[in-house]
C-alpha cells in the first residue's frame, strides 16, 4: 500500500486549473511551495475572533463570506489583530471564496509570513466540494493489484490468477463482445470510502495490452474509443485458477468467497480453468447475477424456495416430478 504524505501548494492550484477547471487567482505568491498534508478543509472564524486552542492551522484555510464580512466589520487595527490570530501560525495557503477581497494591509501581513494567498469567485459551499474531493483522491490509500479490470454491463470485474492463466485473453475476448477494458497487467486500487475501491491504469501503460504469443494490442486504437474507461470501481473479483479435481467449488450460491483490497472485502468468484470453458460467458453471467442481486433478486435463494415447497407438498419423490404436460404441443 502507498500513500501520499503531502503535496505543495503550488501543485493544488495548477491540478484545480487545469484539471478540476477551477478558477483560482494568486492574490500573493508568497511560499507556494509549501505542504498541505491532510485532505480536511478549515473556516478559521473562531480563530479569528481570538479562540485559536482548537485551531488546526495545518489544513487549507478557506475564507468565506461570514470570515469577510466579520473582518470588515473592524477597524483597522482590530482588523490587523484578527488577522494575526491566524498568520502567526504556519498556515498551508488562504483561499477566499465569492470574490471577496481582503484589505491590502491583511495581505501584506500574510506575505510577511510566507503564505500565499488565493481568490476565486465560486461560492464557497461548491468551491469547498471541488477542493475536498481533489484532496481526498491525492491523499487516498492506493496499492497496485496484478490483473485486469473490464465493465461488464457496468460492473467492474477484477480478474486475477496466476500469471499465465489467461487474464488478458479473457479482457479481449469481452472487449471484443461490447465491454470495455480499464486496465490490464497492472491496476491501482484507490480507497475512496471505506467500502469504495475504484480502479485504473497507470499513466504508462493506460489501455495496452500484452497477450502472450501475439504481442502488445492498443485496445483504444483497435476497437475505439468506447471500448475503455480510465476508471471504474472495482466490485467484484474473478479468481481464474487451474481445475483442482480435489477441491470443491461452488454449484448453488454464486458469491461466497471475499477477497480483501485495501482492507476492503470484495465478493469473489472463483472460476476453475478447464479446457472448452467459456470463461467470457461465464464473467457476463457472473456481471448479470450481481445486478440481479442488487436490486433484489437472488436465484440461488428462489431455487432454494422452490424446493422447499417442493417438498412440503410432496415428500415422496419431490425431484422426479416432471414438467406438465402441454396439450396439443408436438414441437
Amino acid at each position: 500500500m502507498f500513500q501520499k504524505e503531502s503535496i505543495t501548494v503550488d501543485f493544488m492550484i495548477r491540478k484545480l486549473r487545469d484539471r478540476v477547471d477551477v478558477a483560482v487567482d494568486a492574490v500573493n505568491e508568497a511560499d507556494a511551495d509549501r505542504e498541505i498534508t491532510e485532505s480536511n478543509l478549515h473556516r478559521p472564524g473562531l480563530a479569528l475572533a481570538g479562540y485559536v486552542d482548537l485551531f488546526t492551522h495545518q489544513r487549507v484555510q478557506i475564507l468565506g463570506n461570514t470570515e469577510h464580512r466579520f473582518l470588515h466589520h473592524l477597524d483597522a487595527d482590530r482588523q490587523v489583530e484578527a488577522f494575526q490570530n491566524i498568520t502567526q501560525f504556519d498556515l498551508p495557503c488562504i483561499i477566499g471564496t465569492d470574490d471577496n477581497q481582503l484589505p491590502d494591509r491583511l495581505v501584506d501581513l500574510a506575505t510577511e509570513a510566507d503564505i500565499p494567498v488565493y481568490r476565486t469567485s465560486l461560492p464557497t459551499v461548491e468551491f469547498m466540494a471541488s477542493l475536498r474531493a481533489f484532496l481526498e483522491d491525492q491523499f487516498a490509500p492506493q496499492c497496485s493489484v496484478h490483473g485486469s479490470l473490464v465493465d461488464v454491463y457496468g460492473i467492474g470485474l477484477l480478474l486475477i490468477g496466476k500469471p499465465g492463466i489467461g487474464k488478458s485473453e479473457v479482457a479481449l475476448d469481452l472487449v471484443e463482445r461490447g465491454h470495455r477494458l480499464v486496465a490490464d497487467d497492472v491496476i491501482i486500487a484507490t480507497k475512496r470510502d471505506e467500502q469504495i475501491l475504484m480502479g485504473s491504469g497507470t499513466d504508462l501503460v493506460q489501455h495496452f495490452m500484452e497477450v502472450r504469443g501475439l504481442g502488445l494490442v492498443d485496445i483504444r486504437s483497435m476497437f475505439g474509443i468506447r471500448a475503455i474507461r480510465f476508471q471504474k470501481r472495482i466490485e467484484v473479483v474473478v479468481n481464474m485458477q487451474l481445475w483442482d479435481p480435489d477441491k470443491e467449488y461452488t454449484r448453488i450460491h454464486m458469491v461466497e468467497d471475499t477477497h480483501e483490497i485495501l482492507n476492503v472485502d470484495l465478493p469473489m468468484v472463483q472460476v476453475p480453468i478447464t479446457p472448452g470453458k467459456n470463461i467470457t460467458v461465464i464473467c457476463e453471467v457472473i456481471a448479470m447475477n450481481y445486478l440481479l442481486k442488487h436490486y433484489g433478486y437472488d436465484p440461488a435463494e428462489v431455487f432454494g424456495e422452490r424446493l422447499r415447497a417442493r417438498i412440503r407438498d410432496n415428500p415422496e419423490g419431490a425431484s422426479r416430478r416432471r414438467v406438465e404436460y402441454f396439450e396439443q404441443d408436438f414441437e
